[in-house]
């Protein structure tokens, strides 16, 4: 995969992902798109620098970032940030912070969530553009929440990335 993405600290000294690069315009048929793409991060394990968790993606992630009922709802720019952020899982996952649980209450998920669900806290920014010149005028940053799965197996696997919110902060310049 070729990426532009590092990982780098606001003034807080909180870490978010910088994502350099406009993969998917956030057109609607950008979705199959994004699906494809994420499918190439299946079989694979990221670990939080936080709390040494590994997570793994599985074969069902693609299909659900894509295509969950929270994505559907996504308009404009948020749905734009979500299929841009696809890009950035590997180094979402690193700095993933905060971590709270959730017992599993849905029997469709019983095997697939048997131990409960993870929530993390994630930042990640893109570029914004200026229409006329094609130059990178600011960077919006987006708080998401990453969503785990602590499976029968005793793994956990990477479910969705939900919430995800501009901030209302200034902009990265």
């Amino acid at each position: 995969m070729d990426k532009n993405i590092n990982i780098i600290r606001d003034l807080d000294g909180k870490r978010f992902v910088l994502i350099n690069d406009i993969r998917f315009k956030g057109k609607r048929k950008d979705w199959k798109n994004v699906e494809e793409y994420l499918k190439e991060y299946i079989g694979s394990f990221y670990e939080i620098e936080e709390t040494s968790e590994k997570i793994y993606i599985s074969k069902d992630f693609p299909d659900e970032y894509a295509n969950s009922e929270s994505r559907i709802q996504l308009k404009g720019a948020v749905a734009k940030a979500k299929a841009n952020a696809s890009q950035a899982i590997p180094e979402m996952i690193r700095i993933a912070t905060n971590p709270s649980y959730k017992i599993n209450v849905k029997k469709k998920h019983e095997n697939d969530a048997k131990y409960g669900w993870y929530r993390y806290e994630v930042r990640f920014a893109l570029p914004v553009y200026d229409d006329i010149k094609g130059v990178v005028v600011r960077y919006n940053i987006y708080r998401a929440t990453m969503l785990v799965r602590h499976a029968e197996d005793n793994k956990k696997y990477l479910y969705d990335f939900i919430s995800i919110k501009k901030e209302t902060s200034s902009p990265l310049k």
